[in-house]
């Protein structure tokens, strides 16, 4: 089976769906995190601002789900420190956010598989990205962080411990 080349991305989004401390998390089809639960989002086009890319990703991915830039609670930063096959290393900073308020229902699409709500407090972690399990969680439970994780090839295994970083607030 012939090795894909790793998908290259330097900034991206995330939002995860909550209601009643439960979020809804997908199968990802494919590039980063393939075959792992996630909550919807994707890379900035150019000239995107981040939460116009959060919103724009989670109406394509969900099958049409709409929310506001307004209605978006940051909840962390990750920069996920991701070594390639061939030892080169980028770093991809994703905005994480979770919302309360949407319109729609989420569907399965071509890059979204199997939508289901899941129990903040009892996530798949293992079913998740390798390094979830250490901040997920805590930004979950209202703790605004940034974070630095450090990923294999394909981001299959962590290759270090995640750093993590509290703040009260997060630059605008």
């Amino acid at each position: 089976m012939e090795q894909q080349e790793e998908k290259v991305l330097n900034l991206a989004t995330v939002v995860f769906l909550k209601k009643n401390n439960k979020i809804l998390l997908a199968r990802k089809v494919d590039k980063i995190g393939k075959g792992k639960l996630n909550g919807y989002g994707g890379g900035t086009e150019q000239n995107e601002s981040i939460t116009a890319c959060a919103t724009r990703e989670l109406k394509e991915e969900s099958g049409g789900v709409l929310t506001t830039s307004e209605d978006l609670e940051k909840i962390a930063i990750v920069h996920f420190h991701n070594t390639k096959s061939d030892g080169s290393i980028f770093v991809l900073t994703v905005h994480f956010y979770i919302t309360c308020s949407w319109y729609g229902e989420p569907q399965e699409t071509s890059e979204m598989k199997e939508p289901a709500w899941y129990s903040i407090s009892d996530l798949p972690v293992n079913d998740m990205m390798p390094s979830d399990r250490e901040w997920l969680p805590l930004a979950l439970q209202g703790k605004k962080l940034i974070a630095h994780a450090y990923l294999s090839p394909f981001q299959k295994e962590k290759t270090r411990k995640t750093k993590i970083t509290f703040v009260s607030t997060f630059a605008k």
